[in-house]
């Protein structure tokens, strides 16, 4: 399943991204990276990604105000919020903001893996559903 998923990983750690990275390409995601929220944003606009594997704590725009932005901006994108520092509190806020899940670093890359496919499934229903009401709402407006 992995084949065309397009992955973005993001943490201000960089030799985490690129371990991560690497690990992820090797089990057939497309992978692109980020060091920080700004950064993040910018890809997310930019280039297709179907699921987000976000840094809870960074400086500048930590995990949650980027994660808000996010799904302000591409709601389907998936999120899955990872952190070294995970509180109840953050938790619940991710959750609450659409976060897809929320993992302790460090994650085992299979456990990592499986969330990605779950998420990317998520998005890919919802994006079947929309094409279908989008065709359904066509073929009435034209009296099908």
């Amino acid at each position: 399943m992995p084949d065309g998923v397009k992955v973005l990983v993001v943490d201000d750690e960089e030799p985490f991204v690129d371990a991560l990275a690497q690990r992820l390409e090797l089990r057939g995601f497309t992978v692109l990276t980020a060091f920080n929220g700004d950064a993040a944003l910018a890809v997310v606009q930019e280039k297709p990604v179907d699921v987000v594997v976000l840094d809870v704590l960074m400086p500048g725009k930590d995990g949650v105000e980027t994660l808000r932005e996010i799904k302000q901006n591409k709601p389907l994108v998936e999120v899955i919020m990872l952190t070294g520092h995970a509180t109840v509190e953050t938790a619940i806020e991710g959750m609450r903001l659409g976060a897809y899940d929320y993992l302790m670093k460090p994650t085992d890359t299979d456990d990592l893996v499986t969330k990605i496919n779950k998420a990317h499934g998520r998005k890919s229903d919802h994006e079947e559903r929309i094409r279908q009401a989008n065709i359904d709402n066509l073929l009435r407006t034209r009296g099908w």
